[in-house]
């Protein structure tokens, strides 16, 4: 097996041989990719089965179907996206031919994560090969399975040379991460984000981190009560609420809690029946340390619904917690498990308040029928994404961009987004060899007759008046 050290080297080695640079190629790629997908569907949905015990529904719409759909797209604006991006100029540049050149940064590595182990580290890697880079994947040691058979089928059907999977769990991250790369894209806790960070900055390599944090979700009294209940259910419970952007906890007031918590409680025997660990539409806790922590965080509050656990099945039962404060350990940390904690709030000042307090979520909610109050909440508070009166559907749509603010990390990405992300854009500026005349006006000796001139060439005009952009 080769050390990380020499696959570095063999990827570095093929891509400056220039052979990632064609769109030809890099639509073989996705291409191949693609076929990896549809070939696959069945080994795909087994390893998340047996790793994370995934319902099949669960693991098409959100790791297969996304992931091939982010293939098509990519495949089908392409070429679009390579083209040159021509600029505006100023009267001296007329002449010249100015743009900016999307070009791969280099050897990317990808760092993934376990809760959606196929498609979080897919995704991004998409991105990278359609920007022309070669890229190394690091599956996350704590989704075995899906990580294993990554490793196995990559190499089957993409460029040996340009791209590989490397397995194992700190020791091997830790050795990549002493490896000088072009770009770094990780996607995990920000405990984890911060030390990738730190080693980034050894060697100056820009880095994407796409982390997570305590998602707000505000429900208004003008809300459909029926329907706001069905969606969070479905949000907060979706691969055993192991979901980086599902609704953390519910502010509300106690008039609308005494409404939401019945409803929340038909919704679950709704959805997953009288014992919801018999239900096969209910996955597991990854592990036990996982499982542990979370069966501690069933403290806070009091439970409303579920609280029931196995720990020999890593089952946690769908939970609702209420008469949560501020200061219970559920609120100290992204929960990232089936439990949900409701805590009363007296308006919706008290609930922005409250918000602010946090560190910036990747994704804030909130449920209203009145527009007033939806702005309201969009206005004065801050987060990666925002979506009212549902979850989790912002991030399915490819011409927005996905990412976090501040602890909820840095950088964006999906469609257009992951090519950008991984492009470096040059500015390029093809200029005559003639025109000496012109060029002449910024040398020296400097006279006020040539600084006119160049301030009559150069300067920009606020609109509505002449203006010298071209």
């Amino acid at each position: 097996m080769s050390s990380t050290k020499e696959v570095a080297a063999r990827l570095r080695e093929a891509f400056n041989s220039g052979k990632t640079r064609t769109a030809e190629f890099r639509l073989k790629q996705l291409k191949a990719m693609l076929n990896l997908m549809k070939e696959n569907e069945g080994a795909l949905l087994e390893a998340l089965k047996k790793d994370l015990r995934k319902p099949n529904f669960e693991s098409i719409i959100s790791e297969v179907l996304f992931t091939k759909n982010e293939i098509v797209c990519a495949i089908n604006n392409l070429t679009e996206w390579m083209k040159p991006e021509y600029v505006e100029k100023t009267l001296v540049t007329k002449l010249d031919t100015c743009f900016i050149k999307k070009e791969p940064f280099g050897v990317a590595l990808i760092i993934g994560p376990w809760n959606y182990p196929i498609q979080l580290v897919l995704t991004p890697f998409i991105g990278a090969v359609a920007a022309g880079n070669c890229a190394i994947l690091k599956p996350s040691e704590v989704s075995p399975n899906s990580s294993q058979l990554l490793s196995e089928l990559l190499p089957k059907y993409l460029d040996k040379d340009c791209f590989a999977v490397v397995c194992g769990g700190v020791k091997e991250t830790t050795e990549l991460l002493e490896e000088k790369f072009d770009y770094i894209f990780f996607t995990g806790g920000t405990h984890v984000g911060k030390i990738i960070m730190t080693a980034a900055a050894k060697h100056l390599t820009p880095v994407s981190l796409e982390l997570g944090g305590k998602n707000p979700c505000y429900v208004d009294k003008s809300c459909d009560i029926n329907n706001t209940a069905h969606r969070i259910a479905w949000a907060r419970f979706l691969n055993m609420g192991q979901t980086c952007i599902a609704p953390d906890y519910v502010l509300c007031t106690k008039a609308v809690r005494e409404e939401l918590v019945p409803a929340l409680i038909n919704c679950l025997e709704e959805f997953y029946g009288k014992n919801p660990q018999e239900s096969e539409d209910l996955g597991r806790i990854i592990n036990e340390k996982h499982f542990n922590r979370l069966k501690a965080l069933l403290s806070s509050g009091k439970v409303a619904v579920g609280g029931q656990t196995d720990e020999k099945d890593k089952y946690i039962a769908p939970t609702v917690l209420v008469d949560v404060k501020e200061t219970d350990p559920v609120m100290q940390e992204e929960i990232f498990g089936p439990i949900l904690p409701i805590v009363d709030v007296e308006n919706i000042d008290e609930a922005i308040a409250f918000m602010n307090r946090h560190e910036k979520p990747l994704a804030l909610y909130v449920y209203s029928t009145d527009n007033k109050v939806v702005k309201d909440v969009l206005e004065r508070t801050s987060s990666g994404g925002f979506c009212s009166n549902d979850c989790i559907m912002q991030m399915t749509l490819f011409s927005l961009p996905f990412g976090g603010v501040g602890d909820s990390g840095m950088g964006m990405y999906h469609g257009r987004f992951s090519f950008d992300t991984f492009s470096h854009k040059r500015a390029c500026m093809l200029r005559s060899a003639g025109m000496e005349k012109i060029s002449a006006l910024r040398y020296p000796p400097y006279g006020s007759h040539n600084l006119s001139m160049i301030e009559w060439t150069r300067e920009i005009k606020e609109k509505g008046s002449v203006c010298c952009i071209m």
